[in-house]
């Protein structure tokens, strides 16, 4: 069986955002935006304003954690991913239940209690942080950077 092209997993705790999955989207060339978050799928009243603000012409589902592990390597060749979730516990539990992800790009983590700000657009608490050091000791490649066309923050920034 062949693997699932995923082209990106993002974390972006606004899913679909404004211009931003339209930006990455035509930068990694995707055609099937999937939201992973158990809490989004379980709630189909939020789906309807993402539906609207992803780009045209691109397919967007909305599926659990645990639908995605179960699911991903049925995806068929056409199929370009790319994979968007809240969190960096998300993105650990997709690669330790299979997924073959090799980059995470943080694009925003909003700040509350027991967070730290490591940009202006990503705020981390220590669960993050352990999660983030668990996918770079797996040999998944992080990078934080908002948009497409900026540079990225020092990944040093999530461990300080």
């Amino acid at each position: 069986m062949a693997q699932p092209r995923i082209l990106l997993t993002r974390i972006d705790d606004r899913f679909i955002y404004g211009q931003d999955v339209e930006l990455w989207n035509e930068a990694v060339g995707s055609n099937l935006v999937l939201i992973v978050n158990d809490e989004i799928v379980a709630d189909s009243r939020k789906w309807a304003p993402m539906r609207v603000a992803a780009p045209e012409g691109v397919w967007t589902r909305f599926f659990s954690v645990q639908r995605t592990i179960d699911i991903i390597h049925a995806a068929t060749p056409r199929q370009w991913i790319l994979i968007m979730v809240a969190s960096p516990a998300d993105a650990l539990a997709l690669v330790k239940g299979g997924v073959p992800i090799s980059k995470i790009s943080i694009g925003h983590m909003q700040a509350g209690e027991g967070r730290r700000p490591v940009t202006s657009a990503v705020a981390v608490g220590e669960e993050d942080v352990a999660a983030f050091k668990e996918l770079q000791k797996v040999g998944i490649e992080l990078e934080i950077r908002y948009l497409p066309s900026s540079d990225p923050d020092p990944i040093g920034n999530l461990f300080n």
